[in-house]
């Protein structure tokens, strides 16, 4: 798979291909239905896939306070459309460039001069350009209205469900704020993880007998804040148990959003190391303590509480 850094970075065989645009947070079952779809298209034309995105995403540059949390930081993302056998993946950086771009010049430079696009597939919905003049309509005429080969076939994405409920990024958000990691995982078609690579920490939780791995969550907002039992993946052959806090600490004076986790019965060092913590039960909301006492002895009832809940459900055996 080929990652393409701007329209300056393409090449003249990049040229000539089936392309989608979209965002494809959490690359979840409905957006892996796109790919699917773009892929037999490509093979019945002969013609690589190509997957056109953004970073940031649009909402995050027009209005930062309302961009919804992340699912997938952008090297999630990448990989995760990877392993569905996309060929390209141009990323357009999102910023008042982009942003000014009229309707007509971004299918101009983008799908036409820069692509060489000949089937697209987009939502009925989707808008684009300077003031979000852009849609499918547009898209559908100007298709038609080019010259030969310069013309392109654009279809619609139908609505992707899942035992009758509509699959999308803003729904697999509302069940992971409410805990629900079993629907979230039929949705995504796979357990939620958050990535990264371990950071050092404030070095307090070593003080308390909770030593704990500090991970940069790589994202503006989090979908998720609160304890929760856990399995960590890139620790051993096989997931490990523990438990975790997404949040700002308040009893600590936390001023940024941190992902910490404590690995029970294990003390090897894991700076540097990248990690996977997958999230199945979420213990209770991130709350301010009156003292540093206080929320140590919370932090053993969350350890006590995950690790029975993990041994019963058998996912903190161990490893």
């Amino acid at each position: 798979m080929r990652l393409i850094r701007g329209l300056h970075n393409l090449r003249d065989q990049d040229r000539g291909c089936v392309a989608t645009i979209g965002n494809f947070d959490g690359v979840h079952l409905g957006h892996r239905a796109v790919f699917r779809r773009l892929l037999a298209q490509g093979a019945a034309l002969g013609l690589p896939a190509t997957v056109i995105t953004f970073e940031p995403q649009p909402m995050e540059s027009f209005a930062p306070s309302l961009a919804p949390a992340r699912l997938t930081r952008l090297r999630e993302k990448v990989a995760a459309i990877a392993e569905d056998g996309i060929d390209r993946i141009l990323l357009l950086e999102f910023g008042p460039r982009l942003a000014a771009m009229e309707a007509r010049e971004f299918i101009r430079r983008v799908l036409v001069e820069g692509l060489g696009v000949r089937f697209l597939l987009v939502g009925d919905d989707f808008r684009f350009g300077h003031n979000r003049a852009g849609d499918y309509a547009l898209l559908e005429a100007v298709g038609a209205e080019l010259p030969g080969a310069q013309g392109f076939e654009v279809a619609n994405l139908r609505t992707i469900r899942h035992r009758n409920e509509r699959i999308s990024s803003t729904r697999i958000r509302e069940l992971l704020a409410a805990g629900d990691f079993e629907q979230a995982r039929h949705l995504l078609g796979r357990a939620y993880r958050i990535c990264g690579r371990v950071g050092h920490g404030d070095r307090r939780g070593r003080t308390i007998g909770f030593r704990t791995a500090n991970i940069n969550l790589h994202r503006r907002v989090s979908p998720l804040r609160g304890v929760y039992a856990v399995r960590v993946h890139g620790v051993a052959k096989t997931p490990w148990p523990g438990v975790a806090n997404i949040g700002r600490r308040p009893t600590l004076d936390g001023t940024d959003e941190r992902l910490e986790v404590h690995l029970f019965d294990f003390d090897a060092d894991l700076y540097g190391a990248h990690l996977q913590v997958e999230f199945l039960l979420r213990l209770r909301d991130e709350q301010r303590f009156d003292s540093f006492e206080a929320l140590r002895a919370q932090i053993a009832r969350d350890a006590e509480a995950a690790r029975a809940w993990l041994i019963d459900a058998g996912s903190g055996q161990d490893p």
